[in-house]
């Protein structure tokens, strides 16, 4: 069920989260090995990005949807993993580990190495809810489905983990049975 964060009195265990982050790298032409098309490193073309500043902004909607005992599952990539990691305690969130590391069985050109994988990572406010399985894997090999969309298992995962608990996902896609989620594509075409 969408629900609109800034104007709600819901307040949730398990936060998930996407964030649109904006990358300050210029745009540069590869060849793809796999497409043979010209890869413009621009994810501006597939969504609309939020800087920094105002991903820091929605603190207060973020305290004011956690529970007392929460934990925030953020998905990082590599390039803003620091980012990610300050955007958690600016939340006032405390980073725990990394929750999943998903293989998405395609490289993508980084300025180091070639980029496969992505970080989601946890964070606690509180104590730990109460968990409903303690055998959820934190490696996950999967096909990239569509520009920056999460694999419905990662959230499946957390959900097995956590069922008894108000979950929400931020920067949702779709809506999801048994979630609450907030943002600007859902209802759009990835539902």
């Amino acid at each position: 069920m969408y629900v609109d964060i800034y104007n709600t009195n819901k307040k949730y265990n398990i936060i998930y989260a996407d964030p649109p982050w904006s990358y300050k790298q210029k745009q540069i032409n590869f060849q793809h090995y796999d497409r043979g098309k010209k890869y413009i490193n621009s994810v501006n073309e597939h969504y609309n990005t939020m800087s920094n500043n105002e991903l820091i902004e929605m603190k207060e909607v973020i305290n004011n949807i956690s529970e007392k005992d929460c934990l925030l599952f953020m998905w990082a990539t590599s390039p803003n993993l620091d980012v990610a990691l300050d955007l958690g305690k600016e939340w006032g969130f405390e980073f725990k580990t990394v929750a999943f590391v998903w293989d998405k069985q395609r490289t993508n050109y980084g300025f180091y190495t070639l980029s496969q994988c992505e970080l989601c990572l946890v964070f606690k406010k509180g104590k730990i809810p109460k968990k409903q399985a303690n055998n959820i894997k934190q490696f996950l090999s999967k096909k990239v489905e569509k520009h920056s969309k999460k694999p419905d298992e990662i959230r499946e995962r957390i959900d097995a983990m956590f069922n008894k608990c108000s979950r929400i996902e931020l920067f949702a896609r779709q809506t999801v049975d048994g979630w609450d989620c907030w943002g600007n594509e859902v209802g759009g075409e990835d539902e």
